[in-house]
């Protein structure tokens, strides 16, 4: 296998290989339940055992990866009930976080805002799932911004790598990256028209129909 040419110009040779890692595992290239074999992420990434277990230590902090006994590092597997745990807190804080938007984001912010729903389509258009959570990612990151509130920001990034699973597992239901386009196009505006309490409604309308469909693959894989 071909090194992936990490480099430590960038950023730290640490923070790459977490950062590829976590793509390949919230892309599904690593399927949840398959072993991580520390000599083959090795030789993928051209670094030490060393780095590799930091990192993988790493992404077992975020619920990535789960050490199993006598048999190493797995992709960690989301059950129905971390799912629905995990949309649960994502609708109080995103609706909140749209709420909080709507009503003390500057003009500035708005217009970042809108161009990221523009990435956002753009991604979504040409169906690249690791483009169009780095979109969605970027779009929930200044809405969190617009809100003026970091504790909002904090408390998401803490279940960033999971809901990030749970997003990808949800974008790959059919027709859902055009109703999930609408839906946070619709948030958009309502934001734009200063109308809190109609973004944290639409907001949180978002996350369970995102719920509904990711809930819904996961059954199908189970099955």
């Amino acid at each position: 296998m071909t090194a992936e040419n990490i480099t430590v110009v960038a950023a730290p040779l640490r923070k790459q290989v977490i950062d590829r890692l976590r793509d390949a595992i919230v892309s599904f290239e690593y399927a949840p339940g398959e072993r991580l074999v520390e000599r083959d992420l090795c030789d993928r990434f051209g670094v030490s055992r060393t780095v590799i277990r930091e990192s993988l230590r790493h992404l077992e902090a975020e619920g990535l990866v789960r050490l199993v006994a006598n048999h190493g590092p797995v992709v960690s597997k989301t059950t129905p009930e971390e799912a629905r745990g995990l949309f649960e807190v994502r609708e109080v804080l995103e609706a909140l976080a749209a709420r909080l938007c709507a009503e003390h984001s500057t003009p500035g912010q708005k217009k970042q805002l809108l161009r990221a729903l523009s990435q956002v389509k753009h991604a979504y258009e040409h169906g690249d799932l690791p483009a169009q959570l780095k979109a969605k990612d970027r779009f929930y990151e200044l809405l969190c911004e617009g809100s003026q509130n970091p504790v909002i920001t904090t408390m998401l990034r803490s279940i960033h790598a999971r809901v990030q699973v749970l997003r990808a597992v949800s974008l790959g239901s059919p027709g859902r990256t055009e109703r999930s386009l609408s839906e946070i196009g619709d948030v958009v505006a309502a934001i734009e028209a200063g109308d809190g309490e109609l973004a944290s409604r639409l907001a949180a309308l978002h996350v369970r129909n995102a719920e509904s469909s990711a809930l819904a693959r996961l059954a199908e894989a189970s099955e």
